[in-house]
């Protein structure tokens, strides 16, 4: 019990962190993870979208990088629907599974 009344040893030993305080550094080290989305030069783009056009006219199946600022997603499916007007493509996966994928947000295609 002595070294508790040394120097700052009272408040060392009572130290607690409040839910919103724990909350809000975790959120700030979350935050410091985030990336920037890569810049693409237009020939990566064009052979994006070949592959793209490819998969939807032949039915085959493509794996699809899929940017986001903490961590990429990869979804392998068939490009089903290619909506230009909102830049989106149709990716199916199954007969019932499918997502809609904005082109801008389409890093790679394998």
């Amino acid at each position: 019990m002595g070294k508790k009344l040394e120097g700052n040893g009272f408040w060392e030993s009572s130290r607690i962190i409040l839910p919103e305080h724990r909350e809000g550094y975790l959120r700030l080290m979350r935050e410091e993870q985030r990336r920037n989305k890569p810049e693409l030069d237009e020939q990566e783009t064009r052979l994006i979208e070949r592959a793209l056009i490819d998969s939807y006219n032949r039915r085959t199946e493509v794996m699809v990088s899929i940017f986001d600022p903490f961590d990429d997603t990869t979804m392998t499916g068939v490009v089903t629907s290619v909506n230009t007007a909102r830049r989106e493509i149709k990716l199916s996966r199954g007969e019932d599974d499918f997502s809609w994928i904005k082109l801008e947000d389409i890093i790679s295609v394998g």
